[in-house]
């Protein structure tokens, strides 16, 4: 029995990604049955969290920092040329 892996097939597809497969489906099911009710209370607190971490990844790519100038482009018109003052 030829027992090597070849460079291109993926881990899953190897016997022992097959049983980590199978061992976590299984550890995934009995941790479900079991600690269901403890998921389930953890829910409100979880539904907090998303909150705080939805803003970081929401305003991630807002420039905010204070390195920019926020002075208008040299070649805007003043705003009251060719108005007459009275």
């Amino acid at each position: 029995m030829d027992t090597r892996q070849y460079q291109g097939s993926p881990f899953w597809r190897t016997a022992g990604g097959l049983a980590a497969v199978g061992f976590g489906a299984v550890a995934a099911f009995f941790l479900f049955t079991e600690h269901r009710a403890h998921m389930f209370g953890m829910l409100p607190y979880l539904i907090f969290l998303v909150c705080p971490v939805m803003m970081l990844f929401m305003h991630h790519g807002h420039e905010n920092s204070d390195h920019h100038e926020h002075s208008p482009p040299k070649s805007a018109a003043p705003r009251n040329q060719g108005r007459t003052q009275q």
